[in-house]
C-alpha cells in the first residue's frame, strides 16, 4: 500500500493527537499554512535533478503526477515527524493536495478552476476571493498567504505567454492554457492589492439544445437563428457584461456549414468552433518599449485577404467597428460579432459611436446607412435579476427612414413576475411580424415554417389561448 494511500486509511491515526485540538479557527489555519509553506521550501530546496525531472513531466502524465503525489507525501511525513504533533488524516490530504497546486497548478484558486459550477473566479486581494455559481457571486474560503503569494500565482499565469505586469504597466489581459479569460490589475490602480478576475472557458462547448434546457430561449427562436446563419445573415450579438454573449455566439457559429472557412478574431481566444477550416488570429499588446501592439482592427483588415467566407469577431469596441461594417457591405455575407449593448437601439448609437472612434470624419446618415445596409439581425442577451441569461429580443435591422434606422421585433422575452423562490416568470413569444429577409432563405433553399410568426396570444395571466 502506498504512503498516501495510508494516508487515508482510519487505523493508521487512532492515536494522533490532533493539531486542532484546542486551538481556535484561525490559529489552526495560521499553523496550517505555516506547516505548508515549510513543507514546500523544503522540497524547493532539496529536489534534486531527477526529482525535478519528475516536476516538469507530471503536469503532462497522470503516472508521473500520481508519483509526485507519492513523493510530496513522503516529505509531509518527514516534516510532520519533525514536530511535537501531527495533522489529522483529512488535513494530511489536504496538504498533499495544497503543495501539489502549489507546484504544477495555481495554487489556493486550482480547486475552483476544477469546479464545473464555478463560471467566475474573482480574486480582490489576497484574502478575498468570490465566485459566480449560476448568476450569482459567493464569497468563498479561499484566500492567500499574503500579497507575495498572489503575485507569484499570477507571474506563473504571464510567464508562459510572455506578458509583463508591474507598475510601469499594471493591468493585463491574458488566457489559461484552457482558454480561460483572464483579466489583472495590481497597485497602484488597485486600492485593494492585486485584482484577478477569471472567466472560466467550458471544456465541453455548449449546443443549442443546452441553451434551450437553461431556458435561455425557445425552440421556435432556436429554429429562426439556425436558419438565419446558414442564410448567411450579418448578426449582431449583443448584452452586458456576463450575459452569456460569447457562449450564444459559439452556439450561433455552430450552424455554419463545414464546407467554409472561416476567420475568428479576438483579443483573447474564447470561441471554441467545430468545423475543420477554421483559423483563429489572437491581438497582440505592446511589447516592453510600447511597440509591436496588434490590434482588433489590424486583424480584421488582415482577415480580408484570407479568403474568409465568414469573419467572426469576438467583440467589436472600437474602430475596427467601421472595418467589419465594410465587410459586411462587400461580400463577407454570414459574418458574426458582439458588442456591449443594453438594448437592441443601444447597439445602433455604440456602432455609431465606434465608427466615429475610427478616426473617419463621416456625416451620421452615413454611418447609418452603413449599418442598416450590413446588419441584418440583432440579438440582445441580458442577466435577469435571479442569475438566469435570457435572449430578451430577436430584432431584425430594416432599412432607413428619413434619418432613422427601422428595428422591427421577431421574437422577445416577456417577464411576468417572480415566484417564491425568486426565480424569474416569463415566456418568449413572436411578435407576429415576418422578417423582411425572409426571401433569403428561399434563395438559400431553407425551409422555415411560417407558423413560427403566428404570435402568440396571452390572457391576462400569462396563459396561451389556443385557437
Amino acid at each position: 500500500m502506498s504512503l498516501l494511500q495510508r494516508l487515508g486509511k482510519d487505523d493508521e491515526f487512532d492515536e494522533v493527537k490532533p493539531i486542532f485540538g484546542k486551538r481556535g479557527k484561525d490559529d489552526s489555519e495560521d499553523v496550517y499554512q505555516q506547516i505548508k509553506i515549510e513543507i514546500h521550501g523544503r522540497i524547493v530546496e532539496e529536489m534534486d535533478a531527477e526529482q525535478q525531472l519528475l516536476l516538469e513531466n507530471a503536469g503532462h502524465d497522470q503516472a508521473e503526477k500520481d508519483r509526485l503525489e507519492e513523493f510530496i507525501a513522503q516529505y509531509c511525513q518527514r516534516v510532520l515527524s519533525e514536530h511535537p504533533f501531527t495533522l489529522p488524516r483529512a488535513e494530511q490530504l489536504s496538504l498533499v493536495s495544497d503543495i501539489r497546486d502549489e507546484i504544477l497548478g495555481l495554487g489556493p484558486i486550482e480547486p475552483l478552476l476544477k469546479d464545473d459550477t464555478v463560471t467566475e473566479i474573482m480574486i480582490n486581494g489576497p484574502k478575498t476571493v468570490f465566485v459566480e455559481r449560476m448568476g450569482k457571486l459567493h464569497l468563498t474560503k479561499v484566500c492567500f498567504q499574503d500579497t507575495a503569494h498572489l503575485m507569484h500565482i499570477i507571474e506563473r499565469i504571464l510567464t508562459p505567454l510572455g506578458r509583463r505586469l508591474d507598475e510601469s504597466s499594471p493591468l493585463v489581459d491574458a488566457r489559461l492554457a484552457d482558454g480561460s479569460r483572464v483579466n489583472i490589475i495590481i497597485p497602484p490602480l488597485s486600492l485593494v492589492g492585486p485584482c484577478v478576475t477569471i472567466r472560466k472557458f467550458s471544456h465541453t462547448p455548449l449546443s443549442v439544445e443546452n441553451l434551450i434546457s437553461f431556458g435561455t430561449l425557445d425552440h421556435d427562436m432556436a429554429v429562426f437563428l439556425r436558419a438565419c446563419v446558414k442564410a448567411r445573415l450579418n448578426i449582431m450579438v449583443s448584452g452586458g457584461t456576463g450575459s452569456g454573449k460569447t457562449t450564444t455566439l459559439n452556439v450561433l457559429s455552430s450552424f455554419i456549414p463545414d464546407g467554409e472557412r472561416i476567420v475568428t478574431i479576438e483579443d483573447a481566444a474564447e470561441l471554441r468552433l467545430q468545423q475543420k477550416h477554421v483559423v483563429t488570429l489572437e491581438g497582440r499588446p505592446a511589447n516592453i518599449e510600447g511597440k509591436g501592439a496588434i490590434t482588433i482592427r489590424d486583424l480584421v483588415r488582415n482577415a480580408l485577404r484570407m479568403r474568409p467566407d465568414r469573419i467572426i469577431v469576438g467583440e467589436v469596441r472600437s474602430g475596427e467597428a467601421l472595418d467589419m461594417l465594410q465587410a459586411m457591405n462587400t461580400g463577407h455575407d454570414g459574418s458574426l460579432t458582439t458588442a456591449h449593448a443594453n438594448g437592441p437601439r443601444d447597439v445602433l448609437s455604440r456602432l455609431e459611436t465606434m465608427v466615429l472612434m475610427s478616426g473617419m470624419e463621416l456625416p451620421v446618415r452615413a454611418i447609418r446607412e452603413q449599418i442598416s445596409s450590413a446588419l441584418d439581425l440583432i440579438l440582445h442577451q441580458s442577466r435577469i435579476q435571479d442569475g438566469s441569461r435570457k435572449v430578451t429580443y430577436i430584432t431584425e435591422v430594416q432599412k432607413m427612414e428619413g434619418d432613422v434606422i427601422v428595428l422591427q421585433d421577431i421574437f422577445r422575452y416577456v417577464q411576468t413576475g417572480v415566484d417564491k423562490n425568486g426565480k424569474v416568470v416569463g415566456r418568449f413569444e413572436s411578435t407576429g411580424i415576418q422578417p423582411a429577409f425572409l426571401h433569403k432563405f428561399k434563395m438559400e433553399g431553407i425551409d422555415i415554417p411560417v407558423e413560427l410568426f403566428e404570435g402568440d396570444a396571452f390572457n391576462n395571466k400569462g396563459e396561451k389561448i389556443d385557437g
